[in-house]
């Protein structure tokens, strides 16, 4: 079975976004954008929720020929071109950069491609994920978490009819207070 990875900067108070969708306190540093830029390189399906496809496919496709591209973003902007994408939308008609679009039901489809053989998955977008942790689908959270409280947005986490049970694996430090911290599901055993 796949792995499905939840990864997302985060503010200390928990949201992902700002109001307003205000993502100014999250641009990374150098050491954070490579370790990012690394990421996608590893990972062999992203799965998007509409919103941040949206964000994302009006950058990424041409980043890297834009003026003053920094070696850094023309390596991420290949990257990102080349990762197989999945889009889940009932909105969208098409999408294009190497991704598929999927209007139908999401958990169906993520437990779908969880069972395939095959590398790491990211879900990238909180409302996405969220239908994707209340079905319990997300072995691995990753919280790149910055030093600022935002007051309000968009959350992180979604609420949930159960605890999950969690195990810290991985704690790294960057630049100017940012700290990641990796989680595992902790799965019941079956006898």
């Amino acid at each position: 079975m796949r792995k499905l990875t939840y990864g997302m900067n985060v503010s200390l108070d928990g949201y992902i976004a700002a109001p307003g969708d205000d993502l100014g306190w999250s641009i990374p540093g150098d050491e954070l954008f490579q370790y990012w830029s690394d990421r996608v390189g590893e990972t062999e399906l992203a799965l998007y929720g509409r919103k941040v496809w949206e964000g994302m496919s009006s950058h990424w496709p041409t980043a890297d020929q834009q003026p003053g591209a920094t070696p850094a973003h023309i390596a991420y902007a290949q990257r990102w071109r080349a990762m197989p994408k999945v889009v889940f939308s009932s909105t969208l008609t098409a999408v294009d950069w190497n991704a598929r679009l999927v209007a139908t039901d999401a958990v169906t489809e993520i437990a779908r491609i969880k069972g395939e053989e095959g590398g790491p998955i990211d879900i990238v977008g909180a409302t996405l994920a969220a239908t994707a942790m209340r079905a319990g689908l997300i072995d691995e959270y990753v919280l790149v978490t910055h030093p600022v409280l935002v007051g309000g947005g968009t959350p992180f986490f979604t609420a949930l009819d159960s605890w999950v049970e969690l195990s810290l694996v991985e704690t790294r430090a960057f630049p100017d207070g940012v700290m990641l911290t990796r989680y595992e599901t902790v799965r019941p055993t079956t006898a």
